[in-house]
């Protein structure tokens, strides 16, 4: 079947800072998980194949779930990102346990998609409008061999009252296309600005800054890029046992490059996710109002 897009589902995160596997656990009325949503609003969008990148450790359970909800429904893929799938001739270190990344995680999917494609994180929501601009991004000429699209927020609807978190922090040009993206680490929030610590001084950000959410459209040349540069990476890591290789990075590299352009497209969605186990409540509260307004159905 040929496809006009695909969504690739980063489903393979440890989720060390919230207690256990979160793209596994229910925030819906009959145990929805984040990504069943995700996958609903992608049905909507017109996504016609989704591509799950998951552990070994976790494969039965989460297969058996998600086969039994949505394969009669659309296209399933399941790719395991392993340690040791990686650019030739370079091998992970016995000891190393962490995963390389999410620009590792996208690189594993190269064998099963041959088409523009889509990128999201299993435990973020982004809301409908965000995925429907994500398709039509990917289907409409805005993504193609040497432009590609970050879905981005406004920081203040991304960050978590329960402790720091992650973002890309973008930078746009005169044009609306990416500059500059900036994987900081850490970010919390202030009364009126966030901050994050870089070495012993303090950054400051607006609350209004764009940051990504790891929700990008790719051209299937991507994966070109990605091994060429994962390789670089490889054979220049510092330090093999906890290094990760991050899509911003590359994206980066590429833009710095003249490879691609990336086109900002600010996302007026609701977003929202779980860093902690803390914000659990929030996320089922939300859903649950979604349900009353007949966003969603009860019963997926």
């Amino acid at each position: 079947m040929q496809h006009q897009a695909s969504l690739l589902v980063l489903a393979a995160g440890m989720g060390s800072r919230y207690g256990g596997l979160k793209q596994l656990d229910g925030f819906g009325p009959n145990g929805e998980t984040i990504i069943d949503y995700s996958i609903y609003d992608a049905i909507q969008s017109g996504f016609t194949k989704i591509v799950f990148i998951i552990r070994k450790s976790f494969a039965d359970e989460f297969k058996e779930r998600f086969d039994k909800l949505w394969s009669h429904r659309i296209e399933l893929h399941y790719v395991y990102q392993e340690l040791n799938d990686l650019p030739a001739p370079h091998q992970s270190p016995v000891e190393r346990t962490k995963p390389w990344g999410t620009g590792h995680a996208v690189w594993v999917a190269r064998n099963v998609i041959h088409e523009p494609f889509g990128v999201i994180n299993a435990d973020d929501y982004y809301g409908r409008p965000a995925i429907d601009a994500l398709f039509n991004a990917l289907t409409n000429g805005t993504v193609n061999e040497n432009r590609y699209a970050v879905i981005a927020y406004p920081m203040r609807y991304t960050l978590s009252d329960h402790g720091a978190v992650n973002r890309g922090v973008c930078t746009q040009d005169d044009e609306g296309y990416l500059q500059y993206v900036k994987e900081c680490k850490g970010i919390q929030q202030a009364d009126d600005y966030a901050f994050y610590n870089e070495g012993n001084q303090e950054v400051k950000l607006s609350l209004n800054s764009l940051v990504s959410m790891n929700i990008w459209g790719f051209d299937s040349g991507y994966f070109k890029y990605a091994g060429d540069h994962f390789s670089q990476f490889l054979s220049n890591c510092s330090d093999p046992l906890t290094e990760e290789f991050f899509i911003p990075e590359l994206i980066q590299h590429l833009i710095d490059a003249g490879e691609v352009r990336v086109a900002v497209l600010e996302s007026r969605s609701q977003w929202f996710g779980v860093t902690y186990k803390e914000d659990k409540p929030a996320v089922q509260k939300a859903f649950n109002e979604m349900i009353q307004n007949k966003y969603y159905p009860a019963n997926l």
